[in-house]
Parts: C-alpha cells; sequence; structure tokens
C-alpha cells in the first residue's frame, strides 16, 4: 500500500453544545471505492463535507495527499480543484446548459480556455450518458439526468478523488440506476470514491470497504460481503437487519 489519498485522525466537529464527530479515523488508498453507511444523524455527510472543508473541524487532522486540509495556510480552493463533490441537490445553474453548467468552473477556476473547457464537457456529458441532452437547460431534464450533469461537472475538473454524499436520496426511483451506473463505471475506471448511501446494493457490489458509523464514530468497517454478511457489531447488525 502506498500513502492514503485521503487520512483523517481525530476528526471531532461540534455544532455548538452538540458533537456530532467524535473521533474518527480512516485513510483511503488510491483506487478505493469506500462506503459510509449508517442511520440519519451518525456523522456520515458531516464527516464527507469535512475532507474539502465544506464543514470546519473542530479538531483533528484532514490530509488530502501532502496537504493538511484544515490548516490555516491551506488554500482551500486548490485543494477543491482535485477533490470533487456531487451533492443530493444538484445545484446547477439554470439559466446555463448542461454544456455551460460543465464548461462553468472550468473557465473560472482551471482557466481553460473555451475551446477546451467545451471539448472537456462534452465528452464528459458523453461518459454520463447525455450526450444528446447537451444544450438542454436544468429545467427540461429530468431530476437523474441533471444529477448526471452534476456528476460530469466534477469530473471535468480532473478530480484525484470523488466525494458522492447522497446523491440518488432526492431522485425517484426509476431515475436511480441511470445515476448508480455512472459511479459503477467511475469506479472500474479506478476513481477514488468516498460515497455516503442508502443504496445497498451498489454498496455490496461496487465498494471495496464498508464503512458503519453512529453516534459521530466509525462503529465497523472491512470487505462489503464481511460487513453485509457477517457484522461483528450490535449495531451494525440491528442497523442492517431494519434495511434488509
Amino acid at each position: 500500500m502506498g500513502k492514503p489519498v485521503v487520512r483523517i485522525r481525530d476528526l471531532r466537529k461540534s455544532f455548538g453544545t452538540l458533537e456530532v464527530l467524535k473521533g474518527v479515523d480512516m485513510d483511503v488508498q488510491k483506487g478505493e471505492v469506500v462506503v459510509i453507511l449508517g442511520p440519519s444523524g451518525s456523522g456520515k455527510s458531516t464527516m464527507l463535507r469535512c475532507v474539502n472543508r465544506l464543514e470546519e473541524p473542530t479538531s483533528g487532522e484532514i490530509w488530502f495527499e501532502d496537504t493538511l486540509v484544515n490548516d490555516a495556510k491551506t488554500n482551500i480552493n486548490q485543494v477543491r480543484e482535485h477533490v470533487g463533490m456531487v451533492f443530493q441537490s444538484f445545484n446547477l445553474f439554470p439559466h446555463l446548459t448542461a454544456k455551460g453548467n460543465v464548461m462553468l468552473a472550468q473557465r473560472k477556476v482551471l482557466h481553460r480556455s473555451r475551446t477546451e473547457a467545451e471539448r472537456v464537457a462534452e465528452e464528459q456529458l458523453r461518459k454520463v450518458g447525455l450526450g444528446d441532452r447537451m444544450d438542454y437547460f436544468p429545467a427540461q431534464l429530468s431530476g437523474g439526468q441533471q444529477q448526471r450533469v452534476a456528476i460530469a461537472r466534477a469530473l471535468a475538473m480532473d478530480p484525484h478523488v470523488m466525494l458522492f454524499d447522497e446523491v440518488t436520496s432526492a431522485l425517484d426511483p426509476e431515475l436511480v440506476r441511470g445515476v448508480l451506473d455512472v459511479m459503477k463505471d467511475l469506479a472500474r475506471g479506478g476513481m477514488t470514491m468516498l460515497v455516503v448511501t442508502h443504496e445497498m446494493g451498489f454498496a455490496r457490489d461496487v465498494a471495496t470497504r464498508a464503512v458503519f458509523m453512529d453516534g459521530g464514530v466509525i462503529v465497523e468497517q472491512g470487505a462489503p460481503a464481511d460487513v453485509f454478511d457477517k457484522p461483528q457489531n450490535e449495531r451494525t447488525q440491528d442497523f442492517l437487519g431494519h434495511i434488509r
């Protein structure tokens, strides 16, 4: 094993008097797909949002490659150039087409030429199955298609790591498969991914590691087959028993 792409050490996060993360440790290796499971309020999304400092950790350390993410001297925008994130809400600009949405950050952040940004946008939209929807506006797209535009937008920045935060939870069930198929293709292509999800089939089939969180800590982790079929912790057993 080489040096982890992401290293989390004794991560703690409080909102006022509420301690949401209570000392989380995790390493993520290049090419791993780590799926983070757990009940609502367990700290999954907060941990993910700390990785690119959308939430400011209260204490502990988060390293991305050789950069201490939560150092006050760190230029977090430079970190975010290499850490793609896709949210539950699509956050697309309604006045821009699918292609325009994928081009924007390339132009503003990476300072790519219009021609290059357009080429990359078209390439990524084709990859997520939207080659025939490039000139559609968000309002003309289904929720699943909008989410795939959001994934294409993140991929256009050439990220080293992709973070997915409950990206299918706002979608109608029939739209979920298309988004998960895109994520499976990314995993097969070797993309390093941290995925917060309730999609247990995806977690079982695609993850290289399953992490179960509860009460702000990691309760159990391991190969998906072990965590799903032979959970060692009583809390994991109870959680999985309720969702099967």
